[in-house]
């Protein structure tokens, strides 16, 4: 038998192996025992204010007011409405219940403790299909209604004919059946050899709008995609015409045909000329997921996280939110989305309502379903698509979110979990710093710390994140940014006029993007006047030489006096500095003011000689200063999409009657928005980066000085006291590290998704 000996190098090595293990297992429970203790979830230092349960004025409707709103209607016998669904067109279908926004005065008394509390109230929508017209409705008081009362000839000066409703999802289901039957089932052929399609696969529906050429058309394009996560990239050459003006759906008829090109008078026309050889035909083939959003490689590691060292430096409380010296109320309207009111700085309103208006894109195209396009999303409901937001992509993980309730096109309200968040953030840039490099040596700064108050609506294609920003300068923006699929179409013969290819056989089509916010300035109360300032280049000759003369720029200020001329147009020239002002004026002796500067790469402008730029009149302007009135509510409507040729809102009327705007309760209607000529880059989506626009509203000698000198947030470091912290809470950060406490991610995002079907 022979005997193995172990080589002494390897037994000495494995000895100092153990032993290395041993050692650096120690270290690590040594380090683990000293790991820094939890961030404190508790508000360390207090609030500058208190919250205040005024501001449920302007709260949404909660569950139980939607239900005892629904309920009240249902009862009325003379009304005969329906909630179901998937009731159809000739039937009358309870459409919306929306809170109804009290009277600015009413508000206003209440808010500053000088009348009671506005009388609570909703508005109702009810398609009539039986009578064949729209009717909105106010009912009240919540929670429990005893009365309801007509108001739409109040608030549109018109009856609203029924062909102006949103397409519901009862009618979607309609539309459906009848392509099934009157497209599926006739082109079984086509359809397979084209498209792949069978009794197992079939294509998804996009649609153009608005539905025809004049007043009273329900006629509507419709193009067909792949069966894609993102089918919008997808297109496939195919589209169809369909007239559903009808309430009754057995009258509708497909009545124009395109494929490949082509146009055809009905499918019958299509089928028999294919059948023939007499069409160019599309040949299937298979394509990539190239719309796929899924990561095409494995994270690595996390990316960088907000934390709070010391619990939140913000509370919310129901529908009212604190944050240093600002304060403001909040909701999510189905129809505009976000809006904040009330909103005040170090005590003192500054608005009394910012919102989201509207969002209107305009397309080019060659295609029959995107040549006339012009999407005006209030008229689906931009809010309606607020759906749950993802932590640490959507928002920070540690953001505070709330739920929201909707009750639109559906059988009963609906739960939007997490569809709205609130965070402090550090925006990446210091709001102010100076180093002191000559005679004196300092450095002084402060950290652009701000809240971000934030939604996004998943409106089809388009996902648009919308942000109202809270600075401690006494600053307020609100921005959106785009993203998500583009809208395209199959690239045919003369479609480059319209767009870049970005895909095979995909046209990313040419479009515009306006976004029209609603700005409510009340500087020191409600009587302002709206002035303008900029400067010119005036020839001055030197004091001391009087012979030699330089040009100089000078300032010029003026104050605009009608609503007219206060219409700044898109395209002219206008000054640079708008203000809404008061006439009382700061220590120095200025009127005090907040600023309208506007941030916008948008478009031009359809032009007023088309019949359809009634419905989107707004988008003329950059920025239109009107005299508050309550029956002005809003710039657009939900009927001006499907109506758009005769509007039931037609904002430039609230110019044409030229009011005076001195010493009145002025209200700025903001556009903004962007150009998309969509390239390569857009495939898969869209990024948000320099696709937005929007409005930032600035102190103009408001103040005697800049407010954020008294922010906690101040640095200031001078020499022999670089590491002091009494003035440097940055100085001995290491020294108070600890670790964040994270709420455990969860997401309900799809229950709240569209579903054809009872």
């Amino acid at each position: 038998m022979v005997e193995h000996r172990m080589n002494p190098l390897v037994k000495w090595g494995l000895i100092l192996f153990v032993l290395a293990s041993i050692i650096l297992n120690i270290v690590l429970i040594g380090i683990h025992s000293n790991t820094a203790p939890k961030c404190s979830t508790q508000r360390v230092h207090p609030l500058k204010g208190k919250h205040d349960e005024r501001s449920l004025v302007f709260a949404d409707l909660t569950r139980e007011e939607y239900l005892q709103v629904q309920q009240y209607m249902r009862k009325q016998k003379d009304l005969s409405i329906s909630t179901n669904q998937v009731a159809k067109p000739s039937e009358n279908f309870l459409f919306l219940i929306d809170l109804s926004v009290p009277k600015k005065a009413d508000a206003l008394a209440y808010l500053d403790g000088k009348a009671a509390k506005p009388t609570r109230e909703a508005t109702v929508v009810v398609f009539y299909g039986t009578k064949g017209y729209i009717k909105e409705y106010v009912v009240g008081p919540l929670p429990k209604p005893t009365y309801y009362r007509d108001v739409t000839r109040e608030r549109y000066h018109m009856d609203i004919p029924i062909n102006a409703r949103t397409v519901t999802i009862g009618e979607y289901s309609l539309v459906f059946k009848v392509l099934f039957e009157n497209v599926y089932f006739k082109l079984k052929k086509l359809l397979k050899e084209s498209f792949d399609v069978d009794d197992n696969k079939h294509l998804n529906m996009f649609e153009q709008m608005p539905r025809g050429l004049r007043s009273g058309d329900r006629k509507t394009w419709i193009s067909f995609f792949r069966n894609k996560d993102g089918m919008y990239i997808h297109p496939v050459g195919f589209e169809v015409l369909l007239d559903h003006s009808s309430l009754n759906e057995s009258n509708w008829r497909v009545t124009r045909v395109y494929y490949n090109g082509q146009y055809f008078d009905s499918v019958e026309d299509l089928s028999q000329k294919y059948d023939i050889g007499a069409v160019k035909k599309i040949v299937y083939k298979e394509l990539p997921d190239y719309d796929s959003l899924k990561p095409r490689h494995k994270p690595l590691q996390i990316g960088p996280q907000l934390y709070h060292a010391e619990g939140n430096r913000y509370s919310v409380s129901n529908n009212h939110v604190l944050f240093l010296d600002w304060s403001f109320a909040f909701g999510l309207s189905s129809l505009t989305g976000m809006r904040v009111f009330d909103v005040r700085f170090k005590g003192e309103r500054i608005l009394y309502e910012l919102s989201v208006q509207e969002a209107m894109s305009v397309y080019g195209s060659v295609t029959p379903g995107m040549i006339m396009t012009k999407f005006l999303d209030s008229s689906i409901g931009i809010g309606r698509f607020a759906h749950e937001l993802v932590r640490g992509v959507d928002c920070p993980h540690i953001a505070t979110y709330v739920d929201t309730y909707r009750y639109i096109d559906t059988k009963a309200p609906m739960r939007f979990r997490n569809s709205i968040c609130i965070f402090e953030h550090n925006m990446g840039q210091p709001l102010r710093r100076h180093f002191a490099d000559f005679f004196h040596n300092s450095y002084g700064g402060l950290v652009n710390s701000a809240l971000v108050f934030r939604t996004i609506t998943a409106i089809g294609n388009y996902d648009y994140m919308w942000d109202f920003i809270f600075y401690q300068s006494g600053s307020v923006e609100a921005k959106v940014h785009a993203t998500g699929f583009i809208s395209s179409s199959y690239l045919v013969d003369g479609a480059l006029k319209y767009g870049h290819q970005v895909a095979e056989k995909v046209l990313g089509n040419i479009h515009t993007h306006f976004i029209n916010f609603k700005v409510d300035l009340d500087v020191l109360g409600v009587k302002n006047v709206f002035q303008t300032k900029d400067m010119e280049y005036v020839n001055v000759s030197m004091p001391w030489m009087p012979s030699h003369h330089a040009m100089v720029p000078q300032l010029v200020e003026k104050q605009l006096k009608t609503e007219q001329e206060a219409a700044l147009r898109h395209g002219t020239k206008s000054p640079r500095y708008l203000h809404v002002a008061s006439q009382k004026t700061n220590r120095w002796g200025h009127q005090r003011s907040y600023r309208l500067q506007v941030f916008s790469f948008n478009g031009d402008h359809l032009p007023e000689s088309e019949a359809e730029e009634k419905g989107m009149s707004w988008a003329r302007y950059k920025v239109a200063i009107t005299k508050h009135k309550d029956l002005e509510q809003t710039s657009s409507s939900l009927y001006s999409q499907n109506d758009i040729w005769h509007p039931a809102v037609d904002f430039s009327k609230y110019i044409e009657d030229n009011e005076n705007i001195e010493n009145e309760d002025l209200v700025a209607w903001v556009t903004a928005g962007f150009l998309h000529i969509p390239h390569a880059e857009d495939i898969p989506n869209t990024v948000t980066v320099g696709n937005g626009g929007g409005v930032l509203l600035r102190p103009h000698n408001y103040f005697d000085e800049d407010p954020s000198i008294h922010s906690p947030d101040g640095v200031y470091i001078e020499p022999g006291k670089e590491d002091s912290c009494d003035n440097n809470r940055m100085a001995c950060l290491a020294q108070e590290t600890c670790t964040p406490v994270l709420e455990p991610f969860t997401y309900h995002g799809f229950d709240g998704t569209m579903k054809f079907e009872e």
